[in-house]
C-alpha cells in the first residue's frame, strides 16, 4: 500500500510521531508538508497536494495532520474520487472505512494523542470497504461508491 502523510505547522509533532510508528511496522510512507512549527505552508496547501497525488492514483491512502483535521478534510474533499475523513476514534475510523471507504484519514494535533492516533491508524489502514457488514449491506454499500462516483463524474464534469 502506498501511503503519503502531510502536515502543516499545527500537525508536524503527530505527523512524525504517526511516520515513525508506521516506518516502525513496514510501511512505506512519502512525507509532504512541514517538518517543524517553523515552517509556515498552510493546510490548504498540503492539503491540495497530497489530495491530488491520491485522487491521481499516485498513492492509496493518505493520512493528514493539522491542529483540528477539519480544514485538511475540507480541501481534500474537493478532488474527485476522494473521501477524507476526521476521525478522532478507532470506532470513527474503522466505519469511515467500511461504510463510506475513505481512502485519506485526517487528524488533529489540538485534539488526538500520539497513543490514540496509532490506534486510529491502525484502525483505517486495516479496514476494508463493506468489512463487517452483511451480504445485503455489502452490496447496497458497493452500489452506493457507484452512484457516489458517478454524481462526482457529474459534478466534476468528467462525463
Amino acid at each position: 500500500m502506498r501511503i503519503a502523510i502531510g502536515a502543516d505547522s499545527y500537525g508536524h509533532s503527530l505527523k512524525g510521531s504517526i511516520k515513525e510508528y508506521l516506518i516502525g511496522k513496514d510501511y512505506k510512507i512519502t512525507d509532504f508538508g512541514v517538518s517543524n512549527s517553523e515552517e509556515d505552508t498552510p493546510y490548504y496547501l498540503v492539503a491540495d497536494d497530497v489530495a491530488k497525488r491520491v485522487s491521481d492514483k499516485e498513492f492509496d491512502r493518505a493520512i493528514l495532520v493539522c491542529g483540528t483535521g477539519m480544514g485538511m478534510s475540507i480541501l481534500a474533499n474537493k478532488h474527485p474520487g476522494i473521501y477524507a475523513a476526521v476521525c478522532e476514534t478507532p470506532f470513527a475510523a474503522e466505519k469511515s472505512r467500511s461504510i463510506n471507504n475513505s481512502n485519506i484519514l485526517t487528524l488533529g494535533e489540538f485534539i488526538t494523542t500520539g497513543t490514540m492516533a496509532n490506534e486510529i491508524v491502525d484502525v483505517w489502514l486495516r479496514t476494508e470497504f463493506t468489512a463487517g457488514w452483511d451480504n445485503s449491506i455489502q452490496e447496497w454499500l458497493r452500489k452506493s461508491m457507484d452512484e457516489i462516483s458517478a454524481l462526482e463524474r457529474k459534478q466534476f464534469r468528467q462525463e
